[in-house]
């Protein structure tokens, strides 16, 4: 495990730097840094289920190898943000604690700095008892090689497919090389997974979301998207998450210029467009109304 810190190429950033040393490009360490561990209720109901008594057990890692201008999670992603320490045994005894808690599944978000002490700590929690399905809530800029490490790690991929332009991609995430290694990675996340499989009360055990946030001006982008996914993996093999709760509350104040076309919420119209060619494609899966497009659903960190 040091040894993989110790020339990061984790990310498709590959920064080769010594994170034993220094942070690498998303702002980590070789220190497992966590912001807040809850039963998260706003998930998509196969994940975080109806009900407000359990929830998905969510474990919310600090920093991010993407960093989006528009992040609704900017408060934990940067560079400079810090959370609680764990240890590789303590990040396992957190997830024991989820499933005494009575959490549906691990839900680990913004884990992929983290994925070789992701990957010793579940192990180490399923000797101990782990039995709930262990979930990789991604942005979706991650190595096919990285994924390939998650084999038996990993049940359910909640991934985003943000971007289908390089240019759109590199203004809003600095990552011109996202939807090629978005792709990438989608087609490597369903080879581990095959098809959706649910438990008797609905809950995902096994399979693949991919969530899409549908940005203001961006509707032919967010249609080629869903075009991509489909040429990717089988629609009617996984779900389908069209995202509405884009908000440029996140938004840096400057350049004004430069992130202009984002600075407003979606509209009805651009919504119904692309709901519209989901439908057209086939997808299944799950779709928010526009009132979600607010920081009511962002967890306090």
């Amino acid at each position: 495990m040091k040894q993989v810190l110790q020339n990061c190429t984790i990310c498709p950033r590959k920064c080769g730097i010594d994170r034993t040393k220094s942070a690498g490009y998303c702002g980590a360490s070789d220190k497992i840094e966590v912001s807040k561990v809850m039963l998260h209720h706003w998930e998509e109901p196969c994940i975080s289920g109806t009900g407000k008594n359990r929830g998905s057990g969510a474990v919310f890692f600090t920093h991010c190898p993407l960093g989006c201008v528009y992040c609704q999670n900017r408060d934990i992603s940067r560079r400079s943000c810090a959370g609680t320490v764990y240890t590789v045994c303590g990040l396992a005894e957190v997830f024991l604690g989820l499933q005494r808690d009575g959490a549906f599944n691990i839900n680990l978000v913004s884990p992929t700095q983290y994925t070789p002490q992701i990957i010793e700590a579940v192990r180490i929690a399923k000797s101990e008892g782990l039995t709930l399905p262990v979930v990789w809530n991604t942005g979706g800029y991650e190595l096919p090689e990285t994924v390939e490490l998650l084999r038996g790690t990993v049940d359910v991929f909640l991934t985003d497919f943000k971007y289908a332009s390089p240019e759109t991609a590199k203004l809003y995430s600095a990552a011109e090389d996202y939807p090629a290694t978005a792709a990438q990675s989608l087609a490597k996340m369903y080879e581990l997974t095959g098809a959706c499989e649910f438990d008797d009360a609905g809950m995902m055990t096994r399979g693949i979301i991919v969530r899409h946030l549908i940005l203001p001006g961006h509707r032919a982008d967010s249609a080629a998207v869903l075009r991509k996914i489909a040429e990717t993996v089988p629609v009617e093999n996984i779900r389908l998450s069209l995202m509405a709760q884009y908000t440029p509350e996140f938004l840096p104040e400057d350049p004004v210029e430069k992130y202009k076309k984002i600075r407003r919420r979606i509209t009805s119209f651009e919504y119904s467009a692309v709901l519209d060619e989901s439908e057209r494609l086939g997808f299944e899966g799950y779709s928010q109304e526009r009132t979600s497009a607010t920081k009511k659903y962002t967890p306090d960190f």
